[in-house]
């Protein structure tokens, strides 16, 4: 005895289907660009690669100073720097004449945020700084003056770029009110 798992209703005759539409052709695809001329030379990788960009000469800008521009809210610093004797002046819109960095800043932390660069790399007494700054108030002029420090002694010396930024001092806080 077989078995069969028919059911009465599947033995019946069904009608049958319609007829499949037929699929539609394919399109040819376009014909590839003709190949361009092989390279008779297999060109080889160098051996070594630098690990850095080398090194450029510093070159001052007329006058033998060092540039460098700070910003920091509305507040903008165009800082000189040049071997010296340590002076550093701050000479701003509102007054004429050069003043000191305890002179122009009231508040320590704005005076210790002008003078940090030149602190972290111990120049204190071997870079004169000439600073002329407007806009902001006098916590965005000091930090504007920070920046505008690291980015001339980089200028003056690429070799403190990495102390500077692991610092912190080469990165804008572009934060505006």
């Amino acid at each position: 005895m077989t078995m069969t798992n028919e059911t009465p209703a599947d033995s019946a005759p069904s009608t049958p289907l319609p007829a499949a539409k037929p699929a539609p052709a394919a399109k040819p695809a376009p014909a590839a660009p003709a190949p361009a001329a092989a390279p008779t030379a297999v060109l080889e990788k160098p051996a070594e690669a630098p690990a850095t960009k080398p090194m450029r000469e510093p070159q001052p800008a007329k006058y033998g100073w060092w540039w460098g521009t700070g910003r920091r809210k509305t507040a903008v610093a165009r800082v000189r720097v040049r071997p010296g004797s340590g002076e550093f002046n701050v000479f701003s819109k509102s007054s004429k004449k050069a003043r000191t960095v305890a002179e122009h800043f009231s508040e320590e932390r704005d005076r210790a945020d002008a003078v940090s660069p030149i602190k972290l790399v111990n120049m204190q007494d071997k870079m004169d700084i000439a600073v002329r700054v407007h806009g902001g108030g006098f916590m965005g002029q000091a930090q504007a003056i920070r920046l505008g420090v690291a980015r001339a002694l980089c200028n003056y010396d690429p070799s403190l770029e990495l102390a500077m930024r692991n610092a912190g001092f080469l990165t804008r806080d572009a934060r505006e009110v």
